[in-house]
């Protein structure tokens, strides 16, 4: 907690930056500088007429994410103060899971998580991703073309993620389309999250009927024993927090390097490795750019502002990353840099390593797969999904020499081998 002294009359008088806004999404840095013109903490609106705190310095934000005793994760005192057609409200709103919870409770849930996680081998993780690239690529390999946010990163991490939670392909759809609406926060977000709840019920319903070598019948079966409302919470959480940002991570990246001659040059050669490319984005341009949020469980004069319980403050991990991107004058040090794109304290993402082996993976295999991607749209004609949360490309086309999987550029014929060998 700052003992700094109540804000300045400036501040108060500041009109809120309106991330709600279409051109948020198409110009990030306008409003990230015109927030961090009021100082460590300006203030925003998440939706119209909803008001937040927003944090664009490092050191308050450090200091937020590592002070339990002074901020809350728990979002209702907020939640009563709000309407329940509130389109960000599905993105926010209290429910039972590690994301919303403190203290014990939270503990409790993160444990269950870390455990059931921790049976995944990494070697059956890579594999998983492999197998759904190898389909993805199956299907539009031979045409030439493809739109990578569209026939590849969201399909991938649906299959990927299915897979892992027990699901049948089959509704790939459904999440696909319930998750990406929901994200958005505009006004089909009501009726998202519906779809998006009743998709994981429908999961909850079959592993209870039939248990399965999955995360969900791990966290059934769990020794600290939580309630099937519990781990339909935890479902709900973890299968939206890894598809999302997951989708987003691999298309931001390869956005980034197809439209690099000389960083594509070294990346299919692989004298650069696809794991700096990723961690390059965690750094510079987060998947998830608003959505650290924390309350103050009173009233407390933090870092020149005066900030009121039951308002949200947001981490703004994508002014962070942005500012930092600035502060390197566009040099890249991705080994060395550090970044909060998984947050900081008792909150860090739990599983930030699959994360990354996910990412990771997917963009090595369709780079061997398809060498010369190259993309038929400049980055900076791209569109950006609408939604003060995410940095999410609506499309990301391009072209190639067609090929199946088959026969992979560099590759022997068949399905490719995994590092250690084993094939998958």
């Amino acid at each position: 907690m700052s003992t700094y002294p109540a804000p300045a009359e400036s501040f108060e008088r500041s009109a809120p930056v309106r991330l709600w806004e279409d051109g948020f999404a198409a110009d990030p840095r306008r409003y990230y500088e015109a927030l961090r013109a009021q100082g460590a903490v300006g203030r925003a609106e998440l939706a119209p007429g909803v008001p937040a705190y927003v944090v664009t310095d490092r050191k308050a934000a450090l200091d937020m994410l590592h002070d339990d005793r002074t901020w809350t994760r728990d979002p209702r005192a907020w939640q009563e103060t709000v309407p329940e057609d509130l389109p960000v409200l599905g993105m926010m709103r209290w429910r039972p899971n590690t994301l919303f919870s403190d203290g014990a409770q939270h503990l409790r849930y993160r444990t269950a998580l870390l455990d059931a996680f921790a049976l995944v081998e990494p070697h059956d993780l890579r594999e998983r991703v492999i197998r759904a690239v190898h389909v993805l690529v199956s299907r539009f390999g031979p045409s030439g073309e493809a739109d990578l946010v569209r026939d590849f990163a969201r399909p991938l991490m649906t299959l990927v993620f299915n897979s892992l939670f027990g699901f049948p392909e089959g509704e790939a759809d459904r999440l696909n389309d319930a998750i990406g609406a929901l994200m958005e926060g505009g006004e089909a977000a009501a009726e998202a999250e519906a779809e998006y709840g009743r998709y994981v019920l429908d999961l909850i319903a079959a592993k209870k009927a039939r248990r399965g070598d999955d995360l969900t019948s791990r966290l059934l079966d769990h020794p600290l024993e939580l309630t099937v409302e519990e781990v339909t919470w935890q479902v709900f959480l973890t299968l939206g927090a890894g598809h999302e940002p997951s989708t987003n991570l691999v298309t931001n990246a390869l956005s980034r390097i197809l439209g690099n001659p000389a960083y594509y040059s070294t990346l299919t050669s692989g004298s650069r490795p696809v794991r700096d490319a990723v961690l390059e984005v965690l750094r510079y341009e987060t998947p998830l750019t608003n959505y650290g949020v924390l309350y103050a469980r009173e009233p407390v004069s933090f870092h020149g502002v005066w900030v009121q319980s039951a308002v949200p403050v947001v981490v703004s991990y994508g002014a962070l990353a942005m500012f930092a991107e600035e502060g390197h004058g566009g040099a890249h040090h991705p080994r060395d840099a550090s970044h909060l794109s998984f947050g900081a304290g008792r909150h860090t993402c739990p599983v930030k390593h699959e994360g990354l082996l996910i990412a990771t993976e997917a963009i090595e295999r369709l780079t061997q797969w398809l060498p010369d991607l190259e993309p038929t749209v400049p980055r900076d004609r791209l569109t950006w999904r609408p939604g003060p949360f995410h940095r999410s490309l609506v499309a990301l086309p391009v072209r190639f020499t067609p090929r199946t999987p088959d026969r992979p550029a560099g590759l022997p014929g068949g399905f490719p081998t995994t590092r250690t060998g084993a094939r998958a």
